[in-house]
């Protein structure tokens, strides 16, 4: 559920109130909403608590749903709430003076169910697509025969019928669903005209509606086919079973959901890797499209992270289990998408609400208008004559050309599609309130660590003092920090491997809090850490003589005998930060930097990549703060970011952008637009989408208005045809149709990608 629209304290109390009071074996809740537990306080010793957390379930998925329809619920008389220590009590009145007696017992929250939608089977819109063909051959035939005269009056009329009755077949299935509820909709319009036109004999007309609402209809489920398919492709990633080593170092195939993280996975060429991962032993190339949308395949070895989903190409490799199968980076990106599709933009929300009171607004009418062009302009109520078309043909026509299939459609399927290219190119919505937003921005605000820059160390240089022994400072860093798992270490190790710098055997090797790490080499102490290692020991002196630290770069010192050196690192800009942000300004889409790095480091950075605007020294809510102040100024902020400090500057602005790849759950959570391969050119390909999906519903929404005013118009002054009126109509929706599936096959934006 979208961050802005989740239950509110007073939401969870109000529908667990409810709960509790339909409840005779509870007499008490407490809701513990820090700890995300519900507590409950029974007179009886023993309750049916399968049956409890059952009916738990069923109710926060309604309390979330409700919220989410923009519904609230009372609270019921007869209960007592208050705040206590360990959260919000809310009990019974008349058993109240019973609490010592209550019997407590905690349930987890449960968290509410989404129902995953299944692929419209391919067979469907194919059926309906062979029904509309033998409509419109039966109904051309008709038409054939009766002008030709070559047959007995009648079969043209047959033909019509059994067109009718092939056109109509999904039609009526759907008044038959709906109408016994009381509800509807635009196929009982549809029902409604057909048969008013046979009631007058316009066969042909009616045959003609039937056979372009079926084809309209069978083209609208293909286009939710080729989007849900595009979609489930996702979901036919998800393994069903691993292979892990067990403790005789033995192979055994397991369920997916009986991996615990540290576990030892095997993984072999052309499977999928079952869950997240890091590679211990073996290499390989694997193709991560599902998970980050990059077609080319990623070379792995030691140390990499491999992803649940992704396909094992060549090698034979091994894998520490990172986190559990319904925590993996798949499983996340499946939930987002099952969720996203429930979540509507905010116009679409709009065309939701008025659907169904505007179906019965147009059948008032309707019927208004026949009385008034027979009681008013004494128009014959039901025959034609010449040069002017009966009462009930002129409300055929204008219950046809006001039903707003095409506007209805107009948002929710270029949404849709806009989210399933999304999925399939790395980049999540979560939502089309998301897509809809991202489009109007005018300020991005971008972490500088993780997201310009690859939040990995590189060594830029090796310095000694005295010069000409950088080979002996490099063998000594590399002996001590091998074993370390410190960002430092991490790529004075990489450095090393790569440059095949030789070992020195390590004796009493232990850490320096906060300052380093010591060990004997040789014989000799050898100190490796930060410049307070100098500045405190006996080289104090001598210290104040060395180089003063550039901000930009993170620097080692190493003390060993009568050797002193320095390794330089610095945090690797990405390389596709600077023309994206070329991009962003040429798009007039101011550019700021938010980072809690030294001014050095932080201008360094903005300077190389051309950002407008660059902020420093900066706490988690000096970044809040920032935010807020620029949109209380009327501008829309994008905040993109990846760690937890991220989170509250992701919840406060306008749309929040996560790096989906690195990224902190806290920032995750709180994000809108999830970029899954950890690239920032894909934030502009995501900026563009939302463009390119603003404009596509701009143009359905300009279609089927003006096709409805223009008819409906048209339609009060009684000179539009039956005929022109349902082409018109079915066109609109065919047009409207077609153009969001223009969405399915964008050419991927990026100018970055090689």
């Amino acid at each position: 559920m979208d961050q802005k629209t989740r239950p509110t304290s007073e939401d969870w109390i109000n529908g667990l109130a409810n709960f509790l009071m339909n409840r005779t074996d509870v007499e008490a809740i407490v809701l513990h909403e820090k700890g995300k537990t519900i507590s409950i306080g029974s007179l009886a010793p023993s309750i049916d608590e399968e049956n409890f957390e059952r009916c738990l379930h069923k109710t926060i998925d309604a309390i979330e749903k409700s919220v989410l329809k923009g519904q609230k619920t009372s609270l019921p008389v007869g209960l007592k709430i208050k705040t206590i220590s360990k959260g919000t009590l809310i009990e019974k009145a008349q058993t109240a003076e019973l609490s010592k007696e209550y019997h407590w017992r905690e349930f987890p929250w449960p968290e509410p169910k989404v129902v995953k939608k299944p692929l419209i089977p391919e067979a469907d819109w194919r059926f309906l697509g062979l029904l509309a063909i033998t409509c419109g051959v039966l109904a051309l035939s008709g038409f054939i025969v009766s002008k030709l005269h070559i047959a007995p009056s009648w079969v043209p009329t047959l033909l019509y019928i059994v067109s009718m009755i092939a056109g109509g077949w999904d039609t009526v299935q759907g008044v038959c669903k709906k109408l016994p509820k009381g509800q509807l909709d635009i196929n009982f319009l549809m029902l409604a005209v057909v048969l008013g036109a046979a009631a007058i004999g316009a066969w042909a007309e009616g045959a003609l509606l039937f056979f372009l609402f079926s084809a309209s209809g069978a083209l609208e489920k293909l286009v939710n086919y080729r989007t849900r398919k595009a979609i489930d492709q996702l979901f036919a990633a998800t393994p069903e079973t691993a292979t892990i080593i067990d403790q005789e170092t033995q192979e055994k195939i397991i369920p997916i959901h009986d991996v615990v993280p540290n576990q030892i996975v095997v993984v072999k060429p052309g499977q999928l890797f079952p869950v997240d991962g890091e590679i211990i032993l073996g290499k390989t190339s694997v193709d991560e499209s599902t998970i980050t949308g990059e077609a080319l395949p990623a070379d792995k070895t030691v140390g990499d992270l491999v992803f649940s989903g992704t396909m094992n190409l060549w090698g034979v490799v091994q894998t520490k289990v990172l986190r559990a199968a319904k925590e993996s980076s798949l499983q996340k990106i499946i939930n987002l998408i099952e969720q996203a599709q429930h979540l509507k933009a905010p116009a679409q929300r709009f065309t939701d609400r008025f659907g169904t009171p505007y179906t019965y607004l147009i059948l008032s009418v309707t019927i208004i208008m026949f009385f008034v062009w027979w009681l008013g302009f004494d128009v014959h109520p039901f025959k034609n004559i010449e040069g002017s078309y009966s009462a009930f043909y002129r409300s055929m026509t204008l219950l046809v050309v006001a039903s707003p299939c095409a506007l209805v459609l107009s948002i929710p399927s270029a949404i849709l599609a806009a989210i399933a290219w999304g999925a399939s190119h790395g980049i999540l919505f979560r939502g089309g309130a998301a897509i809809e937003k991202l489009s109007e921005i005018n300020i991005v605000a971008l972490d500088k660590t993780g997201t310009l820059t690859t939040g990995n160390l590189e060594v830029v240089s090796v310095e000694s003092f005295p010069k000409g022994r950088e080979k002996e400072v490099e063998e000594l860093v590399y002996s001590l920090e091998k074993n370390s798992t410190h960002p430092i270490a991490r790529a004075i190790t990489q450095y090393s491997r790569y440059k095949k710098v030789n070992l020195r055997e390590v004796n009493e090797f232990r850490s320096l809090t906060s300052l380093g790490v010591q060990g004997l080499v040789d014989g000799q102490l050898c100190i490796i850490g930060k410049r307070s290692l100098l500045e405190l020991g006996p080289l104090a002196p001598w210290s104040k003589k060395l180089p003063e630290e550039a901000e930009e770069f993170t620097e080692i010192w190493v003390v060993y005998d009568n050797l002193v050196g320095r390794i330089l690192l610095k945090d690797t800009i990405r390389k596709e930060s600077k023309p994206v942000l070329e991009e962003i300004n040429k798009l007039g889409i101011k550019s700021v930097m938010l980072t809690g790095d030294r001014r050095g480091a932080a201008d360094a950075v903005g300077k190389e990549l051309g950002i407008q605007e660059v902020k420093y020294a900066l706490k988690p809510e000096d970044k809040v703060s920032l935010i807020q102040e620029w949109q209380a100024q009327g501008n829309k902020v994008a905040m993109v970011g990846d760690g937890v400090n991220d989170a509250p500057s992701l919840a406060s602005a306008y749309v929040s952008v996560a790096m989906g790849a690195r990224g902190s759950d806290a920032a995750l959570e709180q994000s809108e637009v999830i970029l899954m391969n950890d690239r920032i050119d894909y934030f502009l390909q995501a900026y563009r989408l939302s463009l390119r999906a603003k404009k596509v519903i701009q143009i359905n929404l300009s279609i089927s208005l003006a096709s409805i005013i223009i008819m409906v118009t048209g339609s009060f002054f009684g000179i539009v045809p039956l005929t022109l009126g349902v082409i018109t109509h079915e066109g609109s929706t065919l047009l409207v149709c077609l153009n969001s599936l223009r969405l399915l096959y964008l050419e991927t934006f990026s100018k970055f990608k090689k």
